[in-house]
């Protein structure tokens, strides 16, 4: 029997136990290396985790010249971008198909080449995440934008110039944007209603580092005072908030018990509070947080996603499965992607009781609430699961199935798990170090 790499044999039912260890945060290290390539001299990035955004930015960026190879520790890369140059659209776009982060290289390039070229974008389906705030914002940096048939042509002929920009939403990507652009842009940069993830201070971080001048308000401001050149960095990457909570997600839906090393105690606050609210245990020290499921039932929440420091969407999903198995009735209400719920139907499937509404179940304000979106959930609980045939559909949803198909009773058949490689580091080697019973057809691999 051939194996086959994409579809993964689950067989549920076992406790999650052990130890793992989660790197360099998704969120960060792709950006951070982009960032590189604003400045003079190599730059250094530790803690980088072996994933496929990872590999989609390295190879982006050696097509435009910069060098990337290993440094002197695991998980250490040497960035060195002193011979940028343009790259064939082709590859270009062969590289960026599967992946939303090319668009963060058009400040970069802009600065660097004078023009820039950004192919149709990919990513999760899990609702409108549009490119227009990033062409909206280097728009009103001085960019002009010309639509072609394999994508989008941007020129800066008069060169960058600092603005006033307010965001109609704290977007991430669009607050990662502007840093990247502003930076070298001439004259000062005002952000309003920007994003303040940790992963976005740890951007700051890395910028800081390079010699540019950033100032964050307590009013979701930040200022950008351009300079006319950058240097190198030497930076170690904050963890993974993101997957260090699937992982304690999986432990409360598997009666189970896994340390997770890495994993940080500030940047998930939000996170534990809630966990702990479920009926979830965990303790902390300087290397990691144990999670664990303590015994007895566990609780039914309301719960409503946010931008930091609420709730954090990429949270969501994991929880979800783990609240199928919590004694009443809990409510989600998912206020930053309006298809996020989606996942919930093949969960039905296994058995769990989920019903997705229309309406706003919750008191935060929400821009899905009169726009005919099923972005709130009522789960019912606690059901059995049983083993089913799943198709990922997204990354966060994607390990909420194997989640599901871990707790669940029999043999689940997880096809797409590829998509999982995007943000989730050898995740099948941590399945088998935690005793799951998981094989490729045709390959056990524990």
């Amino acid at each position: 029997m051939t194996v086959n790499d994409d579809v993964l044999l689950v067989h549920g039912g076992n406790p999650l136990e052990g130890e793992i260890r989660v790197r360099g945060a998704k969120n960060l290290v792709p950006k951070a290396m982009v960032a590189a390539l604003l400045g003079s001299a190599p730059s250094r990035l530790r803690n980088v985790p072996d994933i496929r955004d990872v590999r989609v930015v390295r190879g982006l960026l050696q097509l435009h010249g910069v060098t990337v190879r290993p440094g002197e520790e695991p998980g250490e890369l040497v960035l060195d971008p002193t011979r940028v140059e343009s790259a064939n659209v082709a590859d270009i776009d062969a590289h960026a198909g599967s992946s939303r982060i090319p668009i963060l290289f058009c400040g970069p390039l802009l600065h660097r080449l004078g023009h820039a070229f950004i192919p149709g974008l990919g990513g999760c389906d899990i609702g409108g995440r549009p490119i227009d705030f990033h062409f909206d914002v280097l728009r009103q940096f001085g960019a002009t934008i010309e639509k072609r048939a394999d994508g989008q042509y941007l020129e800066a002929p008069k060169g960058l110039r600092g603005t006033k920009i307010t965001l109609p939403y704290p977007s991430v990507g669009a607050t990662e944007q502007v840093l990247l652009t502003a930076v070298l842009a001439e004259g000062v940069t005002e952000l309003s209603n920007a994003a303040v993830e940790p992963e976005i201070e740890d951007l700051i971080c890395v910028l800081q580092k390079m010699g540019a001048i950033i100032a964050m308000d307590t009013d979701r401001t930040i200022r950008i005072t351009g300079v006319d050149q950058l240097g190198g960095y030497t930076h170690r990457a904050l963890s993974d908030r993101l997957e260090a909570a699937s992982w304690a997600s999986a432990a409360l839906a598997t009666s189970g018990n896994i340390y997770v090393r890495g994993a940080q105690q500030r940047s998930m606050m939000t996170f534990l509070n809630t966990y702990r609210k479920v009926g979830g245990a965990f303790e902390i020290d300087d290397e990691g947080i144990r999670f664990w499921h303590p015994g007895g039932q566990l609780k039914s929440i309301a719960l409503e996603t946010d931008v930091h420091p609420g709730f954090q969407t990429d949270w969501q999903q994991p929880l979800v499965v783990a609240l199928t198995q919590a004694t009443g009735l809990s409510i989600i209400h998912e206020t930053v992607y309006e298809s996020r719920l989606g996942f919930t139907s093949a969960l039905n499937q296994m058995g769990a009781h989920i019903q997705l509404y229309r309406e706003c179940l919750g008191g935060s304000d929400c821009r899905f609430g009169q726009r005919n979106f099923l972005h709130s959930a009522v789960v019912s609980g606690p059901t059995r699961l049983q083993g089913a045939d799943l198709v990922i559909p997204d990354l966060r949803g994607g390990f909420s199935y194997l989640i599901a198909a871990l707790a669940a009773e029999g043999t689940s058949r997880v096809h797409g798990i590829e998509l999982i490689n995007r943000g989730y580091e050898n995740f099948m080697e941590k399945l088998v170090e935690l005793g799951a019973k998981v094989e490729l057809p045709g390959k056990a691999l524990g």
